[in-house]
């Protein structure tokens, strides 16, 4: 790899993390395979038996298990990185509301999959839109490059709010998909991410403990804390994409917009669903309807400003959900409509469930549901696209 400029690869999005976690410098890296995820685990293990990754790899005997070696590891002070999927991630619920209350900045990779039963393995986003309430910051990537700068950037972030952050990109459509990546040099990623040396850590020469029964008030006062670090988050994420874009050109933002001056309606959409919407939004566009989109890249916390910048004055925003509440449909749709409740002249807001399961939503049934917005009233609950 060039020392100054890097390389572009032909990666997939699972090998384009896997690079990542390797330019990060995790000095631990507890992990578990599971379909889809298990390439990252594979490029990892190369990584290491090649000598090319200074880390310690764990294979504990379970998910639950690998985030309980992570906690640890984090609180001692050491730079943590881990990646699962699906059942992986629902078995680990427990320990990540043990993860974010340690204040532990741990990043982890997941690849968004179908949750059982029945069994399958295709594209859904439930998975981690279940964990929505565990104190992990989230983000959504659309394609291996975007996943590959977003694990670095989330290292940057964590350790600055002292929270830990999940970093989620769909099963196959970005995991497997090859697309050419540019892997920045190490150099270059070392000035962007310092070293790990947290003022406060678990230390023999400086004892303290961690976990004690605590009282209300104090149980009150650290949950409250912990909202101030995912409030910082946002102004935290902005600045780390910032200074990520003047080392490397690449930046995201919080949310992004696309063709929406002038817009009638707006879609919106988390992940790769963004890619195809970006194609129907064009032929849309060249058809005389104008259409835009807005890109949800970070969930949590939810960056309602910006959402409400970005669709204010909007008419009709249709949201794009591959997930599925049971009894509440589309956990995105909900989402929206709290970030726009209150505003002089919300938008109506049509909520679909397209593409749940992994069911294939081409650009032209997004075109169908664009011009099937724009003519019906929207329902309260989401409709099955």
């Amino acid at each position: 790899m060039n020392e100054v400029q890097g390389s572009t690869m032909l990666l997939n999005g699972n090998h384009a993390v896997a690079w990542a976690a390797k330019l990060a410098r995790p000095q631990v890296v507890p992990v578990y395979p599971i379909t889809p995820q298990t390439p990252i685990l594979e490029q990892i293990t190369e990584f290491h038996a090649q000598g090319e990754m200074d880390a310690q790899i764990l294979t504990p005997e379970s998910e639950h298990s690998v985030l309980a070696a992570c906690i640890p590891a984090s609180l001692a002070g050491a730079r943590v990185f881990t990646a699962t999927a699906s059942q992986g991630l629902l078995l680990m619920h427990e320990v990540l509301h043990y993860a974010s209350g340690a204040r532990a900045p741990i990043v982890m990779a997941n690849v968004n999959r179908t949750v059982a039963s029945p069994w399958a393995f295709w594209p859904d986003q439930t998975d981690s839109l279940a964990q929505r309430d565990t104190g992990w910051i989230q983000f959504y990537s659309e394609s291996p490059q975007e996943s590959l700068d977003t694990v670095l950037q989330a290292f940057r972030i964590a350790e600055r709010v002292r929270l830990p952050v999940m970093v989620s990109h769909d099963a196959f459509y970005v995991s497997h998909s090859l697309e050419p990546v540019h892997v920045p040099p190490q150099q270059l990623v070392d000035r962007y991410l310092p070293p790990y040396l947290p003022a406060q850590r678990l230390d023999t020469e400086a004892a303290s403990s961690w976990g004690n029964v605590v009282t209300q008030a104090m149980y009150c006062r650290h949950r409250q804390a912990m909202e101030e670090a995912m409030a910082s988050a946002l102004e935290v994420a902005q600045e780390a994409d910032r200074a990520w874009g003047e080392l490397t050109g690449r930046t995201y933002g919080l949310v992004e917009r696309y063709r929406c001056d002038g817009a009638r309606i707006v879609v919106v959409a988390l992940g790769s669903m963004c890619g195809t919407a970006r194609e129907a939004i064009d032929a849309l566009r060249a058809q005389g309807v104008p259409a835009g989109l807005l890109k949800l890249r970070m969930l949590r916390p939810l960056p309602l400003r910006a959402l409400q910048r970005a669709l204010w004055g909007v008419p009709h925003v249709l949201v794009l959900d591959r997930d599925h509440s049971p009894g509440l449909g589309g956990i995105l749709h909900q989402e929206l409509r709290s970030a726009l409740y209150g505003l002089d002249t919300p938008p109506q807001l049509h909520g679909v469930l397209a593409g749940v399961g992994g069911v294939n939503v081409p650009p032209q049934r997004i075109c169908e549901l664009v011009r099937n917005a724009l003519r019906t009233v929207p329902a309260d609950e989401s409709t099955w696209g």
